[in-house]
């Protein structure tokens, strides 16, 4: 372990050399009280590098794929939040008084009970500080290896300075949220999975609490079953199998709207995961991940899009739901991201409440329970990939606890068609499961053809190579090799992702 621990303080370090030097200290902004200097002894006292180290590897434990646990690599943990943002940045409470409340509106699903249909509401609450460019190009440096905010195109420098100022909101602790349904959804019944705009159910609801120490509200909400524009009503759920919309408006915002997805209940859902299967991040490179997340367009993974698109059309009310484990803080670009190019649906994050990396084991699992649960009758159709260990546990997991709800599960065997992906993955959780149910893919054309709704999940052309181990590169899955974990360039790559959680608390301090 102390062996271990070594290499991963040497990885810091080498990660924290390369970094870029810091830009020049930009002059005060005018409309925010400048942060103080601090000079070296007082960054060292108020910041223990050792024992920080040693925070983040209990945090990480002793699984090292854990620290891509849930797709996401663990640099989006431990963001600021609230306070924090304000005491980092040196903002007076005057001057964040003065700036506009936002809201984040996550797209939701809602399920029929007897008491109607009933929503999931949730969001968060935030206020953005103004922030120089110069502060924010210091900021996002911290997230890019090997190379300087000033050095991409432009349009990636604008990327990453939207994709930091997102991270340095401060979040609106005891708000009163209220949120107006209202029937103007634009959607395509062709192209939408037959959704319709909902013909009733306009209204005005107040969220039963207000908004948690970290700016987040989430509840389910009854809604009343109004006249409609035309006097029809909102079909009941149990009556009919086709997906009804309503839009969602955070009032006094400009920025809180979303669609709600009344959801009946029978039918499929797919549960989808994002990163390195919808679209392309390499989170297991750590310098590509960064630049894929902070500052390149997001990219869709080869024509993932148009496998997509045909189950929309072709599948008869097929309900979409997107699942990442991304810090609502960095959602934006996601949500943008899916809606331009993958079918509508309903939306979860992670809320700021799971923000360490014991946490993020855990929020997938509590997301995926959480819809299962909503809707007990529905089947579902999980997707993801290898690289999410939390995905390889939770997925199979599902097939115990909720009998007869998973449909099919289909993951990207990643490190079978990415070189760069050296992280081993966990297969033993589908050896009690029927091949039939579950199929590993290379590409998305593997995923064509398949009667999904009837329950054709495997391909057989595809071979699977399945273990039921551990199992990757470096020996792992092989019984002569079981006490290998990865090899030495993988802890150098660790390292460099623990030396930029150091860099970006450098920074805050």
């Amino acid at each position: 372990m102390a062996l271990y621990k070594a290499a991963i303080v040497l990885g810091t370090l080498s990660g924290a050399l390369a970094a870029p030097a810091p830009a020049a200290a930009p002059g005060p902004h005018p409309q925010i009280t400048p942060a103080p200097v601090l000079s070296q002894q007082e960054l060292e006292r108020r910041f223990d590098i050792g024992s920080y180290v040693d925070s983040v590897i209990s945090g990480i434990g002793s699984d090292v794929s854990s620290f891509v646990a849930s797709g996401v690599p663990q640099y989006f943990n431990d963001l600021p939040t609230g306070t924090a943002v304000e005491s980092s940045l040196g903002i007076s409470s005057s001057d964040l008084a003065a700036k506009p409340t936002q809201a984040l509106n996550v797209p939701a699903y809602a399920n029929w009970t007897d008491q109607g249909w009933n929503v999931r509401v949730h969001g968060n609450i935030f206020k953005q500080p103004d922030i120089s460019e110069q502060k924010l190009n210091d900021l996002a440096n911290v997230f890019l290896i090997d190379v300087d905010i000033k050095d991409l195109p432009q349009n990636q420098q604008n990327q990453a300075r939207n994709m930091t100022s997102e991270i340095f909101v401060v979040q609106q602790e005891n708000v009163a949220v209220t949120v107006n349904f209202v029937n103007d959804v634009s959607v395509e019944p062709s192209h939408d999975s037959g959704a319709v705009n909902a013909a009733g159910g306009a209204q005005t609801i107040h969220m039963p609490h207000n908004t948690t120490e970290q700016g987040d509200f989430d509840a389910f909400v009854v809604l009343k079953n109004t006249t409609g524009p035309l006097g029809a009503y909102m079909i009941p759920g149990d009556v009919s199998d086709r997906i009804q919309t309503l839009n969602m408006y955070v009032e006094g915002t400009n920025t809180g709207n979303a669609t709600a997805w009344l959801v009946p209940d029978e039918g499929i859902t797919i549960l989808s995961d994002i990163d390195d299967i919808l679209r392309i991040t390499k989170i297991y490179v750590p310098k590509e991940g960064l630049l894929n997340s902070f500052a390149r367009p997001f990219t869709p993974w080869m024509n993932m899009p148009e496998i997509y698109a045909n189950w929309s059309k072709t599948v008869p009310n097929f309900h979409f739901h997107y699942l990442t484990t991304t810090p609502e803080q960095v959602t934006k670009n996601y949500m943008d991201f899916i809606y331009k190019t993958y079918p509508l649906g309903s939306f979860d994050t992670r809320p700021l409440n799971f923000s360490d990396a014991s946490a993020t084991l855990s929020i997938r699992k509590f997301l995926l329970d959480k819809i299962f649960q909503t809707f007990p009758k529905r089947k579902f159709i999980l997707v993801g990939d290898t690289t999410n260990s939390d995905v390889m546990k939770a997925y199979p997991q599902l097939v115990t606890d909720y009998p007869g709800q998973v449909q099919c599960i289909f993951l990207r065997n990643t490190s079978n068609t990415d070189s760069d992906d050296l992280f081993p993955y966990d297969t033993s959780g589908f050896k009690n499961i029927p091949q039939e149910q579950y199929m590993f893919f290379n590409v998305p054309d593997d995923l064509t053809h398949l009667d999904i709704v009837n329950g054709q999940c495997y391909n057989q052309s595809i071979k699977q190579n399945v273990s039921f181990e551990t199992q990757g590169p470096f020996g792992l899955g092989d019984e002569n090799a079981a006490g290998s974990l990865a090899p030495p360039g993988f802890l150098g790559s660790l390292g460099t992702c623990i030396g930029l959680m150091l860099m970006l608390a450098a920074a805050l301090l």
